[in-house]
């Protein structure tokens, strides 16, 4: 029951779009599918960091050290917000089909990554999400194989969602129709991670 609960709501949680979903999309469409994927390897790797901070309880340590918090939920509204500012001038600057320039080092797989970690990583409201989960569903004294069955079947949800999205929008047909209004792509995007950083950075919880 434990397992099927936290399967039912991170599949809501998975599907819901976010960060997260913009930056594989953006990766696929801008790049390749191995730019793509790789973007769904760093979402998920992640995932993977969250997941267990959430299970071990780093909860505790945020209530104990509010300042921790604060820090790192400043510092990850100010990273979106500054690459949701590069998307939006990049994507107002341009006037021909091309390559947009922010996200131009996200088309090699590696950078890809890298993207999809950080942006994962830069919303420390997914740890309390995943701690609140944790503490509302785990049975008290679980054995640890119950954590950590619960941490791997959120990271397998989280991968085979974002992999759907790779491959859909990495779709030739797709990524045609992407460089024809892909400036507006851009600005959208550009837009959503502002107000997303900035509501971030902004939050007094």
């Amino acid at each position: 029951m434990f397992l099927l609960s936290i399967a039912l709501i991170w599949c809501l949680a998975a599907v819901t779009p976010g960060p997260n979903f913009f930056v594989v999309t953006r990766c696929a469409l801008a790049g390749s599918r191995r730019a793509g994927l790789a973007a769904v390897l760093g979402t998920v790797c992640g995932t993977l960091v969250w997941g267990l901070a959430g299970w071990l309880g780093i909860n505790a340590l945020f209530a104990a050290a509010p300042v921790a918090y604060l820090t790192l939920k400043v510092v990850g509204g100010m990273y979106l917000t500054w690459l949701g500012f590069r998307l939006l001038v990049s994507a107002l600057s341009r006037r021909e089909v091309e390559m947009p320039a922010p996200l131009r080092s996200a088309l090699t797989p590696a950078a890809a990554w890298r993207l999809g970690l950080v942006t994962n990583l830069a919303n420390p409201k997914s740890v309390i999400f995943v701690a609140s989960l944790f503490a509302a569903t785990l049975p008290p004294d679980a054995p640890a194989y119950l954590g950590a069955a619960a941490v791997a079947l959120m990271v397998t949800i989280s991968g085979l969602w974002y992999l759907l999205i790779a491959f859909v929008f990495s779709r030739p047909q797709i990524v045609r129709g992407y460089r024809r209004i892909g400036r507006w792509i851009d600005a959208a995007v550009g837009v959503v991670f502002v107000l997303f950083g900035a509501r971030l950075t902004l939050s007094s919880r």
